[in-house]
């Protein structure tokens, strides 16, 4: 099977440098290509499991167990479109369950690998981990504050004048 490009380097970042950020990061553009009204979408659960293990790699375990939880509800929905994917739907959602019991006893972040089934598609993101400098599965590194609080140590200036931008034109438009 060819997979979607975004789903490959997903797996890399989410596998490689344990960069859960650019996970979300690079999946969500590619939901918002593919089909951005649909908030149910696969792509939107996995997308949830890369912010899961963000917040839980924070140390912010009330947004880690969240958003675990919703990961949850959405591969129940999306079980075949998982499995399409090279993804183990079952095991996924059994080890997210255990993660979110794990939270809630006190147990400290660890990196996990994520269910894949199909060998081509591993052979796929080990060859392109490889080509990155990263190590296929290798754990997180904690030490790495630059990885861990990626979201705001990231440059947002863009963002905020965007937002800046369309308030301005909200508050400008003639009401009627």
């Amino acid at each position: 099977m060819v997979y979607p490009k975004a789903f490959v380097e997903f797996l890399m970042y989410f596998h490689g440098n344990r960069d859960y950020f650019e996970c979300h990061e690079v999946l969500e553009e590619y939901w918002k290509e593919a089909d951005p009204k649909n908030r149910t979408s696969h792509w939107v659960g996995l997308i949830q499991v890369a912010v899961g293990f963000y917040h839980y790699r924070r140390g912010n375990l009330a947004g880690a167990v969240r958003t675990f939880n919703k990961a949850i509800n959405n591969i129940e929905l999306n079980q075949k479109e998982l499995e399409k994917l090279g993804i183990a739907s079952i095991d996924l959602k059994e080890k997210l369950l255990e993660i979110t019991y794990e939270i809630n006893h006190g147990h400290h972040y660890q990196s996990i690998i994520l269910p894949l089934t199909d060998d081509t598609l591993i052979d796929q993101v080990q060859d392109l981990c490889k080509e990155n400098g990263y190590t296929w599965c290798a754990p997180s590194d904690l030490s790495n504050t630059g990885l861990v609080h990626r979201h705001s140590l990231r440059d947002r200036s863009e963002v905020i004048a965007e937002r800046e931008n369309a308030l301005r034109k909200k508050r400008d438009r003639p009401s009627g």
